[in-house]
C-alpha cells in the first residue's frame, strides 16, 4: 500500500509543478503584454477585456473549476479521497501541461528585463505567491489560517485536495490582475524616477544655450525625416538625433542625458503622440527652435477621436516656438499648412510635391531608388538633381522637409544633393533587401493608408518575378479602420499580384472582402495566424527573382 500512497504524492507534486510552470509562463506573457502596451494601464486593461475569454480566463480555468464542483457536490459520497487526487491531478496536468502559446519562441519583440520590469516584479511576485501559499497551508491543515473556517466537516472529508487544486488554478488565472495591481503600486515610484530624468534633461539643455533644437512631429514620416535631416545637417554641424522611434518623454530624456555631448550644435528630436497633451509634455522637456510637421493623418485615431484633435496636438510644436523661431510645414497637407497662420512672429517655410517654397519635379522611381529635381523658389538657379536610395513619393516629401531645414541653416543645394545620395534606407520603412534570391520590400513599420498605397505602387513597378504581399492590415484607425482596410483590399485586388498572404483571419476580414469585390482570383489569397506562419507560406511559394512586400508587422499582442 505504501507504493500507492507514494504514487498519490508524486502525482500531486507533478500537478503542482505543472501549475507552477504554467503560472510562470502566463505571468511572463502578461508582463510582456504590459511592456508592449508601454506600461499604460488603460491600453493594457483594454487588451485584457478584448481577450478575456481567450487569454485572461481561459476555457481550462472554467472547466477545471467545474470539475471540482462536480466532484465536491455531486460525487462526494462516491469518489474517495485518493480517487479525487488522481482525477484532479491528471486533468490538471492534461489541461495545463500545454505551453505552446505562452512559450517565448517566435516572439518578434521579446520581453526585456529593464530596470522598470525588475522593480515591478517585486510586488508582483509577492502578490502571486499569496494564494498558492494560503491554499497549500489550508489543504495541509484542513482549515484556512486566521479565518476559523474548517473544511474537515462532512461531507467534505477530502476538502484538502479541493482547496489545493482550486487555490492553485485560481492563482494561475490571476497574473493579469496582479500585473495591473503591481503597476499601480509602483506608479508613484516610477513617476518620481521619471521626474528625476526630466529635471536632469532640462538642466543639461539649459547649460547649452547655443544648441539648436529641432522638433519633428506628424502622423507619419517622423523617423525617416529625422534621419534624413541628421544626414543633411551632418555635412556642416555636430548633430545628435534620437535613435529609432525614441519619441516619448523617457526616450527623449534618455538621449539628452546619455548621448547629447557638450560640443553638439544641433539636437533633432522626434515627438510622438497618442493622446492630446503628449506634445506639450515633450516640449516641456525641450522647447524647439525649429518645428517640422510632416502631415496630419489618421494614425492613432482610436485614441485621439478625430483628425481635428490630431491636428490640434501636432500644431503644439508650432505654438511652442519662441518668437523668431522657424516652422517647416508640409505644403500639400491642408491641416498642416494652416498651422503657419497661427503665429505672426515666426518664419514659416513650406515644402511639398505640389507647391511650397521647396518643391519636387520630374520624380522617377526604380529598383535603385528615387530621383527628382529639387526646386527652390522661381529662380532657374534654384534647382538641383537629387538621387537617393529610398523609395516612394512620401520619402520625396520627407526629403523636401529635411532640405527646407537644411537650407534655413545655410546648406547649399549641391551639398544637400551630395548628402542625399548617402542617406541609408530606414529600417522597416520601404527598405529594399535581397534575401535568398528574393527582392524584399520591407515596409513593416506602422502602416498607414498613404504609405500602404505607395508601397503597392512600388511593388507593381517591379518586373520579371512574381509579386507577393504579406500584410496584417492597418490598426489604430478608430471608426475608419474597417473602411480603410477594405479600401486597401480593393487596391491589392487591382494590383495584379501573384500571391496575397493576410496575417490574422479575423482582423483582415475587411481586406479580404475588399480584394474579393474586385474580382481577384481568391485562390491566390491565403490566411495565416501570425507572421511566422505567413513566412512559411511565402517560402513554399516563392522562387528566385520574386518580389515580396511586407506591409506592416504588428506586435505580438495582436497575433490571433
Amino acid at each position: 500500500m505504501n507504493w500507492y500512497l507514494t504514487f498519490i504524492d508524486l502525482l500531486t507534486v507533478a500537478f503542482l509543478l505543472v501549475m507552477a510552470r504554467h503560472t510562470f509562463l502566463r505571468s511572463r506573457f502578461f508582463l510582456h503584454i504590459f511592456q508592449l502596451k508601454g506600461y499604460k494601464f488603460n491600453e493594457y486593461r483594454q487588451w485584457c477585456f478584448e481577450h478575456w475569454n481567450e487569454r485572461v480566463i481561459t476555457p481550462e480555468h472554467v472547466l477545471y473549476n467545474l470539475l471540482i464542483l462536480i466532484l465536491l457536490w455531486l460525487l462526494s459520497d462516491t469518489v474517495t479521497g485518493s480517487a479525487a487526487v488522481i482525477i484532479l491531478s491528471v486533468f490538471g496536468i492534461f489541461w495545463f501541461g500545454r505551453f505552446d502559446y505562452y512559450a517565448e519562441e517566435k516572439r518578434k519583440k521579446p520581453l526585456v528585463l529593464t530596470d522598470r520590469v525588475k522593480r515591478l516584479l517585486v510586488p508582483f511576485v509577492l502578490l502571486s505567491l499569496l494564494l498558492p501559499f494560503a491554499a497549500t497551508m489550508a489543504s495541509m491543515a484542513g482549515y484556512i489560517p486566521g479565518t476559523g473556517l474548517s473544511f474537515r466537516t462532512p461531507p467534505l472529508q477530502m476538502a484538502d485536495i479541493y482547496i489545493l487544486a482550486f487555490g492553485w488554478v485560481l492563482a494561475d488565472a490571476l497574473p493579469p490582475l496582479w500585473i495591473w495591481a503591481a503597476g499601480r503600486i509602483m506608479q508613484p515610484v516610477e513617476e518620481r524616477i521619471n521626474q528625476g530624468y526630466i529635471r536632469q534633461a532640462r538642466e543639461k539643455l539649459a547649460a547649452m544655450p547655443e544648441l539648436t533644437v529641432v522638433a519633428i512631429t506628424g502622423s507619419y514620416g517622423k523617423t525617416t525625416t529625422k534621419f534624413m535631416l541628421r544626414d543633411l545637417l551632418g555635412e556642416r554641424y555636430r548633430v545628435c538625433a534620437t535613435p529609432a522611434s525614441y519619441n516619448t518623454p523617457m526616450g527623449i530624456c534618455k538621449v539628452i542625458n546619455n548621448r547629447l555631448e557638450a560640443h553638439d550644435q544641433v539636437l533633432i528630436l522626434e515627438m510622438g503622440a497618442r493622446y492630446e497633451g503628449n506634445i506639450d509634455e515633450l516640449c516641456d522637456i525641450a522647447e524647439p527652435d525649429i518645428a517640422v510637421v510632416t502631415n496630419v493623418g489618421i494614425a492613432h485615431l482610436e485614441t485621439f477621436g478625430s483628425q481635428e484633435a490630431i491636428a490640434r496636438t501636432k500644431s503644439t510644436v508650432v505654438r511652442r516656438l519662441p518668437a523668431g523661431g522657424v516652422a517647416v510645414l508640409n505644403a500639400d497637407d491642408e491641416r498642416v499648412r494652416a498651422m503657419g497662420g497661427e503665429r505672426d512672429d515666426i518664419r514659416v517655410i513650406t515644402a511639398g510635391m505640389e507647391g511650397g517654397d521647396l518643391r519636387a519635379g520630374e520624380v522617377a522611381y526604380g529598383p535603385e531608388g528615387t530621383s527628382f529635381t529639387l526646386v527652390e523658389g522661381e529662380d532657374v538657379e534654384g534647382r538641383e538633381q537629387i538621387s537617393m536610395r529610398l523609395l516612394g513619393a512620401h520619402n520625396v516629401q520627407n526629403l523636401l522637409l529635411a532640405a527646407a531645414v537644411a537650407r534655413h541653416m545655410g546648406l547649399r543645394l549641391k551639398t544637400i544633393a551630395v548628402a542625399a545620395r548617402r542617406i541609408e534606407p530606414v529600417e522597416h520603412r520601404l527598405e529594399l533587401k535581397k534575401q535568398n534570391g528574393l527582392t524584399v520590400i520591407d515596409d513593416a513599420f506602422n502602416s498607414n493608408p498613404t504609405g500602404a498605397r505607395n508601397a503597392l505602387e512600388i511593388l507593381g513597378s517591379f518586373e520579371g518575378g512574381r509579386r507577393v504581399i504579406i500584410t496584417p492590415g492597418m490598426i489604430e484607425l478608430g471608426e475608419l479602420q474597417e473602411e480603410k482596410n477594405r479600401e486597401f483590399g480593393e487596391q491589392i485586388g487591382r494590383a495584379g499580384l501573384d500571391l496575397v498572404i493576410l496575417v490574422g483571419e479575423k482582423r483582415t476580414e475587411p481586406i479580404y472582402e475588399g480584394i474579393r469585390s474586385t474580382g481577384f482570383d481568391m485562390e491566390k489569397v491565403k490566411r495565416a495566424g501570425g507572421l511566422f506562419q505567413a513566412n512559411e507560406m511565402m517560402q513554399d511559394f516563392a522562387r528566385e527573382g520574386d518580389v515580396v512586400l511586407y506591409e506592416n508587422d504588428l506586435p505580438d499582442s495582436f497575433d490571433e
